[in-house]
């Protein structure tokens, strides 16, 4: 491996400037001599660098056919009197109203100035400036250049820096949404080039030196690609990147800061806890400062996002690994056969899903579900582990653990355990209102308990109990089909059903023992 502290030479040498495109002016006037006059007089004028282009109309119903969209002149100088007296003034109000074009400098230039006031026309209409014709010497129409196309440039400039925000905005957004660290890789890349508007290519990587979670802890890790990049993911190391890519993260580790040159940027990010994250984006043209800064924002965003998200993967594999523990402590107790817990939280994800809930709330169920039964802690062992029907005494103490779960996870805070006090507290109610503890009917009963309900029923008849011998998973959809309606919500039963094939799949790769 290279060594991070290396120099590094400089051999980027400048791109060549390429010209800048120039800036259209749209010349609106029924006199040849005018538009010839403009043009001759201004055609070496110059601004930012940037020549003049002139298009010409000679009807304010011809310029209406030029103006399909607004964004395509810089400055309009325009006649008042044409085919009508206010010809011009009307286009004035096509322009602003109709096209919606506010950046647009629009200069009026009138050979008969009594025919619209200035002061009048100032007032009324969404104009830059007011010109005779006879205005026609370099000195004054320079004037109006400068003037209208300086309002222009920093106006589109405000426009920019509003759509570059709208844009970073909206790739942190889509970033920020992402649910596991995979999808948060490809999307930070997508919304990279998505927040300059154009096309490129690039590699997201991190190196982190805290949580479980990173795979690698101190070493670079790539965590997406592109697909110029395709052969690289998932590569953990510096020694597999093409070469441009290599040496710009190891001087970005190395000064702690952005590089960048004519067709490339390496943003660069170091968290608190001393994580980093790095982003090289390729371009096929060269990208301006202005660019280059929402960038270098939208890394240091996407750092910090990435270190809460494997902090919250690293959270969310330890309640995973905790209520492992805890369903098979649960299941050594008690006549549930072995994997029942886990049985249950995959047929109640799936159903969770079939019905149409968030891919979060599927995640919750699939995490909650496998505790609907820790009331079980509560329960004597001479009767959870009767071999036998239980009498009247002993079935209303067995169900007792409902209320027992209820009170043993709702005191936490953490949304999965509450989730789970719920599940645990409802999963016995029917939808016809014949459940215990509660009497719950029908949508009365949390969706999650209504679908626990459904999965614990279907795993139970398909397991063997010390009492009994298993039932077939085609008799457990039979007594479903029957139950649909009475005792479970009937358009969950109905989804049960229909994935009869998920459950066979199941059942193959996870027998009841």
């Amino acid at each position: 491996m290279v060594d991070d502290a290396m120099l590094f030479d400089d051999d980027d040498k400048p791109a060549p400037c390429a010209a800048l495109p120039p800036w259209d002016i749209l010349v609106v006037d029924d006199e040849q001599a005018v538009h010839q006059v403009t043009e001759l007089v201004m055609a070496d004028f110059e601004f930012d660098g940037r020549q003049v282009r002139f298009s010409h109309c000679y009807s304010a119903a011809e310029a209406r056919r030029q103006l399909s969209r607004p964004g395509q002149f810089a400055l309009i100088l325009l006649d008042v009197v044409m085919e009508s007296e206010h010809a011009g003034l009307d286009l004035v109000h096509y322009i602003r109203e109709e096209l919606g074009d506010r950046h647009v400098r629009i200069v009026l230039r009138t050979g008969q100035p009594g025919q619209a006031p200035q002061a009048l026309v100032l007032k009324a209409y969404d104009i830059n400036d007011y010109r005779e014709k006879t205005e026609l010497t370099h000195a004054k129409l320079s004037a109006v250049f400068f003037s209208g196309l300086r309002g222009y440039r920093d106006l589109m400039r405000i426009e920019r820096a509003r759509q570059g925000l709208r844009r970073s905005i909206d790739a942190i957004t889509q970033v920020g949404d992402s649910d596991n660290l995979p999808h948060f890789g490809s999307a930070v890349l997508e919304q990279a080039a998505a927040l300059l508007g154009r096309q490129a290519e690039g590699v997201c990587a991190s190196r982190m030196n805290a949580y479980a979670a990173a795979r690698q802890p101190g070493r670079l890790q790539v965590l997406a690609v592109t697909d110029a990049y395709a052969g690289l993911a998932p590569q953990e190391t510096l020694d597999h990147l093409p070469a441009p890519v290599r040496e710009a993260f190891l001087r970005c580790m190395a000064e702690q800061a952005d590089h960048d040159g004519p067709l490339y940027y390496a943003c660069y990010y170091r968290t608190r806890d001393g994580n980093e994250s790095l982003l090289y984006m390729s371009f096929s043209d060269a990208i301006d400062g202005g660019e280059r800064e929402l960038l270098g924002l939208f890394a240091a965003n996407v750092a910090i996002t990435y270190e809460r998200l494997l902090a919250r993967e690293e959270s969310e594999a330890t309640q995973e690994a905790i209520i492992h523990i805890l369903g098979q402590a649960l299941e050594s107790r008690s006549a549930a056969s072995g994997g029942h817990v886990e049985r249950v939280g995959e047929i109640a994800a799936m159903l969770g899903e079939a019905a149409g809930m968030p891919p979060g709330a599927v995640r919750q169920l699939r995490r909650a579900a496998p505790l609907h039964d820790i009331g079980h802690a509560g329960i004597p062992d001479e009767i959870l582990k009767l071999p036998g029907p239980l009498n009247a005494q002993q079935r209303l103490c067995m169900q007792g653990h409902s209320d027992i779960g209820w009170h043993m996870l709702s005191a936490s805070p953490q949304p999965v355990l509450r989730l789970a006090a719920r599940i645990a507290h409802e999963h016995h109610e029917r939808w016809d209102g014949a459940g215990y503890p509660q009497g719950l009917q029908g949508a009365g009963i949390s969706l999650d308990a209504r679908i626990t309900a459904l999965a614990d029923f279907v795993d139970a008849m398909v397991s063997p109990r010390s009492y009994r011998p298993a039932h077939s998973l085609q008799e457990a959809l039979d007594e479903v089909r029957d139950g649909s309606g009475t005792r479970f919500d009937p358009a969950l039963a109905a989804v049960l059903l229909q994935h009869s094939a998920y459950l066979q799949d199941l059942y193959r790769r996870h027998p009841p023992h």
